[in-house]
Order: structure tokens, then C-alpha cells, then sequence
């Protein structure tokens, strides 16, 4: 068992970073090296794989071993290399448009299936490489240098396809709170089977302050909630504020006012298996009620990559071979002089 204590600079490459000065994307990167380095796997046992997009250059910043793939392909090569190399720990770089447009069906299945990959999605609503074309999650309205005078779609919600894919692991945080990103990378790398963390993201070229709407200083208090499981669901700058039920639907309530007091509020629970809570808290959008960052849903589930390899060895084990050439050669066979 690997005992050394990584420091985020054993992760780190020698390679410039090529992003635009005050991209997200640097938040995002320094962040990964030290949760990294808190997890402990070793760099020789890690390995990052990315689709196409300003986000999937990531790879090359990296002291692991990684693919810089094509486009959308980031899960499917992720799928693979984990199944073949089941003993490295995989991480999949993807931005919205790769991850979700070209690659969206990648993304559905490799949730669906629980395959142990690590998924962080940057979802900065606008395709950036291809300089400033409308994405999968860019809002119904968009004005782009492909949608002129509004898109007239509605945009996936990244945490609602992880859930209809019955997911296990989901997860999010904002490029600029350093702390929380650390906490959920964390988590989702020690998390068995498909970790997905969304990580909202600012490009500042061509979709500055697209998030500005929660992560302004002013607001962000009241507008976002800090999910921590077995800890009561409070928000706002003095903390009193809380998530409580309403029927079938979720309710932000001020303690102290309409007789609302803190046994009222909701404890989060990221561990049980209905996803029902799970759901509608990660729908929260940040205008009627808080935007939920943290864990969000944390469940055990058969993986896939184990469920592979058991399946392997059970079949071995009945057939009685375990190499090709004993395979050819097991039952009736002859030579021809």
C-alpha cells in the first residue's frame, strides 16, 4: 500500500497553461491538485481523460497519465480505460458542450451503467474553443454568435439527466468557491461507481458573469445552500434561513418568522437511496430558492467495472480456461496430418 504524503506539486506538469487569464478553468485545476493530493492515489496510478474544448486541455497540466481524446468521446475511452486498468483511479474532464451535446449519450450511459470514473462537468453555458456558440445548457433566450436573436430551446439540466440515469454520486460547486470544489472532488473520489460534479463555471470571453446571478459577493449568501450530510439545510448571510416541506415541494422559510424555529428544517441526507429529496434539491435554481453546492447524493451501488470482472472469473472458473489458446483448444478437437 502507497504511504507517501502527496503534496498538490506532485500532480502538477512542467506545461505552461494556456487558458485566458481569469478563466475558471485555473480555479478548477489548482483545486483538482489538491484534492488529489488529499485522496493520496498516486500519480502513476491516476489518469485523466478529456473530450475537445478549452476545459479539456486539462490533461496536459497534469502529472498523471491522460488522454486527450476527441470530441464527446471523454466517457466512453474513460469506460474502457477504467475496465482494463481496474486498479487506477480515472478522471473525465468534460465541459458542457462536449460532455452533453456530442457526448451527451456517452455521459447518460456511463451514469447509467456506474462505471468508477470520476466526471467533472464545467458548465459555463457557451461552447468557448469554437469562440461563443450557444450550448446544451445555455438558457431558453440566448443571444450567440449561432442563436442571433434567441435560442428557442430549453437547456438540459445537468443534474436532472444524472438523476433520470439513476446516478449515484452528484455534486456541485462554483470555480470560485475554492473550498467547497475541494470538499466535493474529495468526495467524489472516494465515492465506488460514476461521481458527477458539475462545477459552474466563468468564461470571461464569451460568457462573462453568465453565473453572476448567485456567485455575486452581494447575494451569493442567500442565493446558494451548502448542502453537508446530517446537518441542517441553513442559508444566508446570518444563517436564518432554512429548507423545510411544503407539501410535496420544498419551502425557504426565515426561522423565527410565522412560527417557523430550527426543528422545522430539514436535515440533509446523502446517503439514502430515494433520490426523491436528492432531486428537488438539486433543481434548486437560485431564484425562488437557494442554489444547492456540496454533496447532494452519495449511494452504494453495484459498479460496473467489479461487476465485470466478477463475471469474468465466474465464467473462467466454470469453463475451465482462462487463456485464449485453452479456450480454442477446450473440448472436442483433432489434428489433421
Amino acid at each position: 500500500m502507497d504511504t507517501k504524503q502527496y503534496t498538490p506539486a506532485d500532480y502538477k506538469s512542467d506545461q505552461p497553461v494556456r487558458w485566458c487569464p481569469g478563466c475558471g478553468d485555473h480555479a478548477i485545476l489548482n483545486v483538482l491538485h489538491k484534492a488529489m493530493a488529499e485522496i493520496g492515489v498516486a500519480p502513476h496510478m491516476t489518469a485523466v481523460i478529456s473530450g475537445i474544448g478549452c476545459s479539456s486541455r486539462l490533461p496536459y497540466y497534469m502529472n498523471t497519465y491522460g488522454f486527450h481524446t476527441i470530441h464527446g468521446r471523454a466517457a466512453a475511452i474513460a469506460t474502457g480505460f477504467k475496465v482494463a486498468n481496474p486498479d487506477m483511479t480515472v478522471w473525465q474532464i468534460s465541459g458542457d458542450g462536449d460532455g452533453l451535446a456530442i457526448g451527451g449519450n456517452h455521459f447518460i450511459h456511463a451514469v447509467r451503467r456506474n462505471v468508477d470514473i470520476n466526471l467533472l462537468l464545467l458548465n459555463n453555458k457557451i461552447y468557448g474553443l469554437t469562440k461563443g456558440q450557444y450550448s446544451p445548457t445555455s438558457d431558453r433566450g440566448f443571444v450567440s454568435k449561432s442563436s442571433p436573436y434567441g435560442t428557442t430551446e430549453d437547456p438540459f439540466i445537468p443534474a436532472e439527466l444524472v438523476f433520470g440515469a439513476r446516478g449515484t454520486f452528484f455534486a456541485r460547486s462554483i470555480d470560485m468557491e475554492l473550498a467547497t470544489s475541494q470538499e466535493v472532488m474529495v468526495a467524489a473520489g472516494r465515492h465506488r461507481g460514476t461521481s458527477v460534479v458539475e462545477l459552474l463555471q466563468n468564461c470571461v470571453i464569451f460568457n462573462n458573469g453568465i453565473h453572476n446571478h448567485i456567485t455575486d459577493r452581494e447575494y451569493r449568501a442567500d442565493r446558494t445552500i451548502h448542502l453537508r450530510h446530517g446537518e441542517k439545510m441553513l442559508f444566508g448571510k446570518e444563517m436564518n434561513r432554512g429548507l423545510v416541506r411544503d407539501g410535496f415541494y420544498l419551502k425557504a422559510v426565515e426561522l423565527g418568522k410565522d412560527g417557523y424555529t430550527i426543528d422545522d428544517v430539514l436535515v440533509h441526507d446523502a446517503h439514502t437511496q430515494s433520490n426523491f429529496l436528492h432531486q428537488q434539491l438539486a433543481m434548486m435554481d437560485g431564484q425562488e430558492l437557494p442554489l444547492a453546492i456540496g454533496v447532494i447524493r452519495d449511494v452504494d451501488s453495484p459498479v460496473y467495472n467489479e461487476e465485470i470482472d466478477t463475471q469474468i472469473a465466474d465464467v473462467r472458473a466454470k469453463k475451465g480456461f482462462d487463456t485464449l489458446r485453452s479456450m480454442i483448444l477446450a473440448g472436442e478437437h483433432w489434428t489433421v496430418e
